[in-house]
């Protein structure tokens, strides 16, 4: 049973995810610390604050759906700069796939709580 957004799968591995973020970010060069390090780390967090915020919400279908969206949108950003981490020799092969992966399961789950919000 679902209680809170604690509770929601997709919300626990956005998180997990985040936390993944940070701990390989914090290996970029110094110089991107206020461009693709803050970016990264910003957009990897607001996938899960925004599904919290949108489950706080769910009374309201208009908002609630709004806000899982935007936790896409911030998904999508995401693998944007995973692209550039890899591509830019930041960031391994391995941990590159390992969080696409990652990220490319929250967007399919995200699609799905927004297809069946009602099922919550």
């Amino acid at each position: 049973m679902i209680k809170t957004f604690k509770d929601l799968q997709v919300y626990e591995l956005s998180y997990e995810l985040a936390l993944e973020i940070f701990t390989v970010s914090k290996k970029f060069p110094k110089e991107e610390l206020y461009s693709l390090t803050n970016q990264i780390g910003r957009a990897s967090r607001s996938v899960a604050a925004n599904i919290a915020e949108g489950w706080a919400k769910r009374k309201y279908k208009n908002v609630f759906i709004r806000h899982l969206i935007d936790a896409n949108g911030s998904c999508e950003e995401v693998k944007v700069w995973l692209d550039f981490s890899k591509d830019f020799g930041y960031l391994e092969q391995k941990n590159y796939n390992k969080l696409i992966a990652g990220y490319n399961k929250v967007g399919a789950m995200i699609f799905g709580l927004v297809k069946n919000w009602r099922d919550l």
